[in-house]
């Protein structure tokens, strides 16, 4: 019996590591794609904004949900986009159920008495949550092309200039631009934030959009084509990622999407980790609902190579790596013992060098996503491993609470769209204390995450006795994220 639960440990471990391995993999090709793509300097045809003719007409959508401190600075920031007015309407699509909705009406009858095109749209109940706002909003949009900003983005004013004019090539139904982060330097939790957007806004976006595999809308800062998002199907409510479904279906019926690394558009970063806790338990679960919903159609496509299959169902499991890194951690201990009590099976150990292996081609990939951004001198690479391994011990301290969030959608567990609080921080100096929309209770998480902080100090403990130290350094990382989220979690309360 003992040993049966043995080879069951063993046998977990070890796939867990290898799917981690083929995920290291992938984004390995997509460094070489996105390397690849940098030397490429391809003309696409595009619309001549100085002939009135060709100036498409555009409907900027903006979902809001109780967004008191932020709708005024976006409301604002939206009315310099600089367009011709006779070809750009602004719906303002306003689910929220608070006050908010009686300044957001005031802010926009000022804009409206500017001349603008603006429209304050509210419905009598959240179905489908955003993507239901955003199917409502576009049953009157007069626009061909659908730019949509969540409330916390600023586009510059020549955003619309840089990206509609993508779309004279017929076959393009999403432009998609890069985020920027206003914030990025307020806190640690900001600086880890930021460091895995860009990771997937450099290396993974333009790394599958080079060689035409599948990528995302990323749910805000990007246009559709109208006639794409009606051909594909229209925004559905049946995950927590409208944006990722969407965006799979409009490919599969070989829709083309047009990813622009150079045109960024600065956006807050959550800076509570219990608002980082909402958005990454929406991301996650709807990554899982969506390989649940749309996997099958891709391996079956006859559209699309097999190179860009095996991209597509990786995408589509991004998130359930939190969970195959959770079951690697927590069985590490076992494994430590298996190790030491059971000789002959000592030769299985040799699949820990995949997690090492795997570990090395994701600092590779993330120093050239890095460098493309923040530079690449010997100052900055010093800064880049600080902040590599910060970013990767946080994480591991994540993978609890993202790993329920996968498990949750890929069993089909329905919950509802919960929004992450903006806080209007545009510098160092602001603060978040007082928000109002900010969670009040513990999440139950933190009781587990405490735990696990123990268990791995009791981890970094047993090299000790055991005289192998060759897991220390990942029961190191773990024990320091599990503390990190959870003394955090601890004092984020407004």
């Amino acid at each position: 019996m003992e040993l049966t639960i043995t080879y069951i440990i063993i046998t977990i471990y070890s796939i867990s590591l290898m799917l981690i391995f083929f995920y290291s993999l992938a984004q390995l090709n997509l460094l070489v794609n996105y390397l690849g793509n940098k030397r490429k300097n391809l003309e696409a045809p595009k619309y001549n904004l100085l002939d009135p003719k060709e100036i498409p007409f555009v409907t900027i959508q903006l979902p809001i949900f109780n967004e008191e401190y932020v709708v005024e600075r976006l409301l604002d920031n939206i009315a310099k986009i600089e367009y011709p007015s006779n070809k750009l309407e602004i719906q303002v699509l306003d689910d929220s159920t608070d006050d908010s909705v009686l300044d957001t009406a005031k802010r926009i009858e000022a804009l409206q008495a500017t001349g603008l095109d603006i429209t304050h749209i509210r419905r009598t109940n959240r179905q489908g949550y955003k993507a239901g706002a955003l199917k409502e909003g576009l049953k009157i949009a007069k626009g061909d092309f659908i730019a949509i900003f969540d409330a916390d983005f600023l586009p510059d004013g020549d955003w619309l200039k840089k990206t509609v004019i993508y779309f004279k090539d017929q076959e393009i139904g999403v432009v998609q631009t890069r985020w920027g982060h206003i914030n990025r330097d307020y806190s640690t939790l900001t600086r880890i934030q930021a460091f895995a957007l860009d990771a997937h806004f450099t290396l993974e976006q333009v790394g599958r959009n080079a060689k035409g595999h599948f990528i995302n809308f990323n749910g805000t800062a990007g246009i559709w084509r109208k006639e794409c998002i009606l051909d594909a199907g229209n925004w559905e409510g049946d995950t927590l990622t409208e944006d990722l479904d969407l965006s799979y279906r409009a490919q599969l019926k070989n829709w083309k999407f047009k990813y622009l690394e150079d045109v960024e558009t600065p956006a807050e970063l959550p800076v509570v980790i219990s608002a980082a806790r909402s958005q990454q338990f929406r991301w996650n679960k709807g990554g899982a609902e969506n390989f649940r919903k749309t996997v099958w159609k891709v391996i079956t496509s006859k559209n699309i190579s097999f190179k860009t299959k095996f991209h597509g169902v990786m995408h589509l499991l991004n998130s359930s790596m939190f969970l195959c890194v959770f079951i690697v951690a927590v069985l590490s201990i076992p494994m430590l013992y298996i190790k030491n009590i059971f000789g002959h099976l000592a030769w299985i150990f040799e699949a820990t060098s995949f997690f090492i292996v795997s570990t090395v081609i994701l600092f590779v990939c993330y120093w050239f996503t890095y460098k493309s951004i923040q530079g690449s001198s010997f100052e900055k690479f010093i800064d880049y491993i600080k902040l590599f391994f910060t970013f990767f011990s946080v994480a591991l301290g994540f993978s609890l609470h993202n790993s329920m969030a996968v498990i949750e959608g890929h069993m089909g567990k329905r919950s509802e769209f919960v929004r992450t609080p903006k806080f209007n921080i545009n510098n160092l100096t602001d603060t978040w204390k007082g928000n109002k929309y900010l969670a009040k209770k513990l999440s139950p998480n933190m009781i587990l995450e405490a735990a696990l902080m123990i268990y791995f100090l009791f981890g970094m403990y047993s090299a000790i006795p055991l005289n192998d130290f060759g897991l220390f350094p990942f029961h190191f990382m773990l024990f320091l994220g599990f503390g990190f989220v959870f003394f955090k979690s601890l004092t984020s309360k407004a």
